[in-house]
């Protein structure tokens, strides 16, 4: 079915609301915890890793939670509306650790605050992102959801850098300012705009609740572990997409930490955090009108397939642009956020696809466990991607302060340009490369799903029968 305005608008203020949480943890957390705490890096480092690591497995156990539910208002929307304002106060609570413990004090509460805003996140997120395959099956509609998706995350990471870099950019160039007087200041910065998110979040996520429903038919209502793991290991495309996803990510999330990094040491002015942010948003709401055009031009696979080299191009042009050129490093920044909006509302869509590919291939509708199982790819590479941000830093011998880009070794500003640009184009051609082999067309996809919807039809015009058939041929 085509969807309205109104529920399109509405899954997308979902993931702004799940960006208020992640996107603040994926930017600024690394620099709250190097910065403001006081934490080494390299021990933040491992912490990206262990926590992350646990996230993946969140994210399964999640999938199966969502699989065995349903209820009167859906199977995914009641996780929406429940989990929205524990997930919130969570984030609080991760930018909340407490001055005056241990350095080993600290880093525990760090480790437990994290981990617990991962498995909440996990019973929020994994519901949303499964329902973009219960709300239509036309590939375009669904593009369509994937785009929103995009704008709603990019508009949270714009409105986040807007409150937050500012008063990075205040603090850090007052001079008067002790380290200890400046870490004070920016905890406040941090646990004043999480606990204002609570309440702009959970509107948000009342938005998704109230306007998206869940249309497409479920003829089988609960999926046993038996076979839920039956249709994941039956999904071509779905290993295939986690594969290349697994590469772009990596890239994307070792990104996402350093972009503070290289606006305070390497352009050498905390302002440029908002620039950068901005031009990449702009890219994005450019963009994003056309992606449906181009999807309905070019198709899915061929379009995902190939929008890594901007990632490539962009990417290995920042490593390489000197930081006394901020005008030219925007504009690779600006290649690159091109890039990543495609590669961004592509994924989605084609994880979507791969919900009907499991259901025509099985005979069951699995949306939570494969979303849970690209859900747990994602996580994977948040735990590489973030650690590898850290890990430079610490082998580039960063020295944690809010001092000025000459108070870092070059080792150091080596490494964050690395990590904003290199790690990424190096991801990007591993993703292209496990990419090629993704059998789903659009004219495939189309046929699978026709055939699909005639053996649904057959099975509600015949009561009797307790399985839908099963195709004998990939």
């Amino acid at each position: 079915m085509r969807l309205s305005v109104r529920s399109i608008i509405g899954y997308g203020a979902g993931d702004a609301a799940n960006n208020l949480a992640f996107t603040l943890g994926t930017a600024f957390l690394l620099l709250y915890y190097t910065d403001v705490v006081g934490l080494p890096a390299a021990a933040v480092g491992a912490m990206f890793l262990v926590v992350r690591l646990w996230d993946a497995f969140a994210d399964l156990f999640a999938g199966r939670v969502v699989d065995r539910t349903m209820t009167r208002m859906g199977k995914f929307r009641p996780f929406i509306l429940l989990g929205a304002v524990p997930l919130l106060v969570l984030s609080v609570l991760t930018f909340a650790v407490p001055k005056g413990w241990s350095g080993g004090a600290q880093l525990l509460y760090a480790y437990l605050t994290y981990a617990v805003l991962g498995l909440v996140y996990s019973l929020v997120n994994v519901p949303y992102g499964s329902l973009a395959s219960a709300m239509t099956q036309l590939s375009r509609e669904r593009a369509k959801l994937a785009t929103a998706r995009g704008l709603g995350a990019a508009s949270a990471g714009l409105l986040l850098t807007f409150i937050i870099a500012p008063q990075i950019q205040s603090i850090t160039r007052d001079k008067t300012l002790s380290a200890a007087v400046r870490a004070e200041q920016l905890q406040s910065v941090f646990l004043t705009t999480t606990i204002l998110f609570v309440g702009v979040g959970a509107a948000l996520y009342f938005l998704t609740y109230k306007w998206c429903r869940e249309v497409v038919v479920r003829v089988q209502p609960r999926v046993s572990i038996r076979e839920t793991f039956g249709t994941l290991r039956t999904n071509k495309p779905l290993g295939i997409l986690c594969g290349s996803s697994f590469f772009y990510l990596i890239g994307l999330f070792a990104v996402g930490g350093a972009t503070a990094y290289y606006a305070i040491y390497v352009l050498g002015d905390a302002r440029y955090i908002i620039w950068m942010t901005l031009v990449t948003v702009v890219v994005q709401f450019a963009t994003a009108p056309f992606i449906p055009r181009l999807v309905a031009r070019f198709g899915k696979k061929n379009l995902y397939q190939y929008c890594g080299l901007f990632t490539v191009a962009g990417g290995v042009a920042l490593f390489f642009t000197p930081g006394s050129l901020p005008l030219l490093a925007l504009l690779f920044v600006a290649v690159k956020g091109f890039g990543v909006q495609l590669i961004n509302t592509l994924m989605f869509a084609l994880e979507a696809d791969t919900v009907e590919y499991g259901e025509w291939q099985t005979g069951r509708r699995t949306e939570g466990a494969t979303y849970a199982i690209f859900s747990f790819t994602r996580k994977i590479t948040q735990s590489i991607g973030g650690a590898l941000g850290a890990f430079a830093l610490a082998l580039g011998g960063y020295v944690s302060t809010l001092g000025p880009a000459a108070a870092q070794p070059e080792t150091a500003i080596i490494a964050i340009k690395a990590s904003l640009g290199l790690i990424p184009a190096a991801a990007a051609v591993l993703a292209m490369l496990v990419f090629i082999r993704y059998p789903l067309t659009e004219e495939r996809y189309s046929a699978m799903v026709a055939e699909t919807d005639a053996r649904k039809l057959a099975l509600l015009e015949t009561p009797t029968i307790s399985r839908i058939p099963v195709p004998a041929t990939a």
